[in-house]
């Protein structure tokens, strides 16, 4: 496999012995039509947000059952989006498929419109109606906390009651781009009541915006901040995987969001991007996002990890957020208005 590296990183081992027994049978996801096709082709090459640690064993997997061979570029989602908006004026697409939050921020006379076979088997929500994206796994949001710092008695049942712990001034603390949460925040509350509430927290508690989701659950977790307003679910139950003392609060609202997969209309591999999406989509491919990052499977039929984050989250209200490209840029100017302007 050919990796790209953007950022730091390595290949995480502990998932080995999975994919040699996944790829011992013929994989579900296999379409042999696409397989031929996709073989002469030869490669594919995927944008992905995924860290290293989990993407380069995931797209192992699907290199060692097809013999193609798979250029993995990491990068966050800003700098893909300019990278890919570049390619399409330029005309040297390089792309097959993106894998992140922001495939439905592609220009949509850029990503193909098709309907893989396993489409039909992830949750009803993580599908595009206009079939150019799907959810390859889902995002929770949830405050997180260091259980070393905020007692059990004193853990928020809502986020009005941030405002009764005044001995957080300063000590709590957002990533400066959860859009989503705020929209649901919006939608949960109505767009007046939520804007005053995130206003009278900003107020109260003056909590500090940093850059960084994995960052920011590493410094909860390192106890260098109490808690922590929203954070990905995955990135905390992580670090409690490992010992870390942290954890997350399920509060409604919890705003969900699909790392997605999309297909390039201009693929250079378009038959073995196909396949790969119908990859990404399969119970070998979510099992295994599952047991490495704590990725939240898209599929029912899948288990999570850790079993219950599913049910545990899914008795609050959950709002799915996919903003386009015009929707995330005018949150991001509200979010700012509330949060940096002090």
């Amino acid at each position: 496999m050919r990796y790209v590296r953007w950022t730091r990183g390595a290949m995480a081992l502990a998932c080995i012995a999975f994919a040699a027994s996944a790829n011992a049978q013929t994989p579900s996801w296999m379409i042999p039509d696409l397989l031929a096709a996709a073989k002469a082709e030869g490669q594919l090459t995927v944008y992905s947000s995924t860290n290293e640690q989990e993407g380069l064993p995931l797209w192992k997997l699907y290199e060692d059952a097809t013999g193609i061979k798979v250029n993995y570029v990491r990068n966050a989602e800003g700098p893909m989006l300019a990278r890919i908006a570049l390619e399409a004026r330029t005309g040297q697409q390089s792309w097959d498929v993106q894998n992140a939050g922001s495939v439905n921020q592609i220009p949509p006379n850029l990503v193909l419109q098709w309907e893989p076979p396993l489409a039909s088997e992830i949750m009803p929500e993580a599908r595009d109606p206009d079939k150019r994206w799907y959810g390859a796994y889902a995002g929770y949001n949830a405050p997180q906390y260091n259980t070393n710092l905020v007692k059990p008695e004193d853990l928020p049942k809502t986020y009005e009651d941030f405002l009764k712990h005044k001995e957080w001034v300063g000590k709590v603390v957002i990533e400066g781009t959860d859009r989503e949460w705020i929209e649901a925040i919006f939608q949960f509350y109505v767009k007046d009541k939520g804007r005053k509430l995130l206003e009278d927290i900003v107020r109260t508690l003056n909590p500090a915006v940093l850059d960084g989701h994995l960052a920011m659950a590493r410094q909860i977790a390192a106890g260098e901040y109490p808690i922590m307003l929203t954070n990905y679910t995955m990135l905390t139950t992580n670090f409690k995987q490992q010992g870390a003392p942290t954890d997350y609060i399920p509060m409604d609202p919890v705003s969900v969001w699909f790392g997605m997969v999309g297909v390039n209309k201009n693929a250079p591999h378009p038959n073995a991007a196909k396949l790969a999406e119908n990859f990404l989509l399969s119970r070998e491919a979510q099992t295994l996002s599952s047991r490495m990052g704590g990725r939240i499977p898209t599929r029912p039929d899948v288990e999570s990890n850790p079993p219950d984050v599913r049910q545990r989250l899914g008795e609050k209200k959950l709002i799915f957020m996919q903003l386009s490209a015009e929707q995330a840029k005018a949150s991001q100017k509200v979010f700012d208005e509330i949060f940096r302007s002090k």
